[in-house]
C-alpha cells in the first residue's frame, strides 16, 4: 500500500455506516491502511448475515441495530454508504465537521489514473459501459467500477497514470464529492430519488458535483436536448461537448438524417449510420453518442467508437430481450426505477406491449407515464406499493384495460394470458424494487426465471 494512505491513516478512528458491498471493501481497505474502524449498521446481526465474520476477523467493532449511529464524534472520519440518507441529524452534524467520507472520495483522492465519470437520471449504466468498451476496443487499459460492477478501492494500487478509470456516478454517491473527473458526462436530469434528496434542487445540486470541482483543462459532456443539462454549460470550467438527437450541435455529436455524425468546431465525421447501431432506441442512441464523444476527448477513434456500436449488445436487465414463448416476446428492463425510463422503453418497442409496472414508490409523478401507457401499452399490469397511485394515474385519463396483482409470479402468468402473437411483454417497473426485492438486478433475474419456465 502506498506510504501516503497509510501516513493519512495509521491510527485513525473512523467510523463505517452501512455494510453493504462497497463499504466492505471499504472496510478492508482502511484496515490496511492501519486504521481502527467501526462498522455500523441499523441491520441486526442475523438480517446481515455471515459477512460479519469476516470483518471481525479484521478487529473491527461492529455496531448494529437502532443505536448505529450514536457517538460519532468520536471519529476522525465517517464513511457512509451511498445509500444512506445525508439528512439524518448525526450524518449532517459529521458533515458540518468536514468529517463525512466515501469510497469514492477515497478514490478520487488517491487514484494516480485520470477518472472519467458518468452521472444522469437514465441512461448511465449504458454509456459508462459503451465507453469502457470503446477505450478497450482502441487497446487502452480501462477499469470500470463506481455504482457499477465491484468497488475499485482495493484496485487503487494496480492503477498508473497510463490506465482509464471509467466511473458511474450516482446522486447519492456525488451529493458529497467534493472532487470532479476529468472528464464527466450527465446523460439527462429527470425527477428520481426524492424520497432520499427531498427535492429536485437537491438533486440536481447532488448531479452537479460531477463537474462542479473541475478544472480549466477538464471537459465535461451535456445532453443538449434536456434544457436542465444544456443550461449547466454556463457554469463549466472547462470545455463543453455536446450531444443531441433533434439538434446539430457545434463540438460534441448528434443524429443527422440516419447517420450519426461527431463534430468539432463545426468540422462533422460520421462515427456510423444510424442502423448499424446494435441498441435499440432514441434513448440508447442518445448513450452511445455520449459515450462516443467522451471516448474522443479522451483520444479514442471514432473507428473504435463505431466497432463498438455494432457490436455492442447492452447491459443486463436494461431492455433485455430474454425470450420468445408462443410468438410473444418477454423484455426485461428492471432497471427502469422511474417513469422516464419507462417511457423510454416502451418509445423503444415496436408492435403491441403488455407493461408490468409497479415497486416501491420514490416519490416520483406518474402523470407523464400514464400518458405513455394509453398511448402506446395494450394492457397494463400492475404490483407492489405504487400499484394504486399508478392505477389513479391512468385511469385519471380515461378507461384503460388494466389489473392489479400480488407479485411478479402473478404478473407473468396475467402477461401470458392477455399476450397473443406478435405481442412484446414488458417488464419495466417506473419503480424502485425495494418493497418486494434487494435490488432491481433481483427483480429482473426472476423475472428472467418466471419466463424460461413458461411454455411455448
Amino acid at each position: 500500500m502506498d506510504e501516503r494512505i497509510r501516513d493519512d491513516w495509521q491510527g485513525k478512528r473512523v467510523a463505517v455506516i452501512g455494510l453493504g458491498i462497497s463499504n466492505t471493501a471499504l472496510i478492508k481497505f482502511l484496515a490496511e491502511a492501519g486504521a481502527e474502524i467501526s462498522a455500523r449498521d441499523q441491520k441486526t446481526r442475523a438480517e446481515l448475515g455471515e459477512g460479519l465474520q469476516a470483518l471481525e476477523s479484521l478487529g473491527v467493532e461492529l455496531i448494529l441495530g437502532p443505536a448505529y449511529l450514536d457517538g460519532l464524534d468520536q471519529y476522525d472520519a465517517v464513511f457512509v454508504s451511498p445509500g444512506v440518507p445525508k439528512n439524518l441529524p448525526q450524518l449532517h452534524k459529521a458533515a458540518q465537521r468536514r468529517r463525512l467520507e466515501s469510497e469514492i472520495s477515497l478514490f478520487f483522492r488517491y487514484s494516480r489514473a485520470p477518472i472519467y465519470g458518468i452521472t444522469g437520471s437514465s441512461g448511465k449504466t449504458t454509456t459508462t459501459s459503451l465507453a469502457f468498451e470503446i477505450m478497450r476496443s482502441a487497446g487502452l487499459r480501462a477499469v470500470m467500477g463506481g455504482n457499477i460492477g465491484n468497488p475499485l478501492i482495493t484496485e487503487l494500487h494496480n492503477l498508473g497514470p497510463q490506465d482509464k478509470v471509467v466511473l458511474e456516478l450516482s446522486s447519492f454517491q456525488l451529493e458529497n464529492l467534493e472532487a470532479s473527473p476529468q472528464g464527466a458526462v450527465i446523460t439527462n436530469i429527470a425527477e428520481n430519488h426524492l424520497d432520499v434528496h427531498g427535492t429536485m434542487e437537491n438533486y440536481i445540486s447532488a448531479k452537479q458535483n460531477i463537474y462542479r470541482h473541475q478544472a480549466p483543462e477538464d471537459f465535461l459532456v451535456l445532453n443538449y436536448d434536456d434544457p436542465i443539462t444544456r443550461a449547466m454549460a454556463k457554469e463549466a470550467r472547462g470545455k463543453v461537448f455536446f450531444f443531441s438527437m433533434e439538434n446539430r450541435v457545434r463540438d460534441g455529436a448528434y443524429l443527422k438524417g440516419g447517420d450519426l455524425i461527431y463534430v468539432r468546431e463545426g468540422q462533422e465525421e460520421l462515427i456510423l449510420p444510424r442502423g448499424e447501431l446494435l441498441l435499440p432506441g432514441d434513448h440508447n442512441a442518445a448513450n452511445f453518442l455520449a459515450a462516443a464523444v467522451l471516448s474522443r476527448a479522451v483520444g479514442v477513434s471514432l473507428e473504435a467508437a463505431a466497432q463498438v456500436g455494432r457490436t455492442f449488445q447492452g447491459v443486463p436487465h436494461r431492455l433485455e430481450l430474454v425470450a420468445e414463448r408462443g410468438g410473444v416476446r418477454y423484455y426485461n428492463d428492471s432497471i427502469a426505477t422511474t417513469p422516464q425510463r419507462t417511457l423510454a422503453a416502451l418509445k423503444a418497442l415496436s408492435g403491441p406491449i403488455i407493461l408490468i409496472a409497479g415497486g416501491y414508490d420514490k416519490q416520483l409523478s406518474f402523470a407523464p407515464l400514464a400518458e405513455g401507457v394509453h398511448r402506446k401499452v395494450k394492457h397494463l399490469i400492475l404490483l407492489g406499493a405504487a400499484a394504486p397511485k399508478i392505477r389513479q394515474a391512468v385511469l385519471a385519463l380515461g378507461d384503460f384495460p388494466l389489473q392489479v396483482v400480488e407479485n411478479l409470479g402473478q404478473a407473468v402468468a396475467a402477461a401470458q394470458e392477455q399476450a397473443e402473437p406478435g405481442d412484446c411483454v414488458l417488464l419495466s417497473p417506473a419503480c424502485a424494487s425495494y418493497d418486494q426485492y434487494a435490488d432491481f438486478t433481483e427483480r429482473g433475474a426472476h423475472f428472467r426465471k418466471l419466463v424460461y419456465e413458461l411454455s411455448e
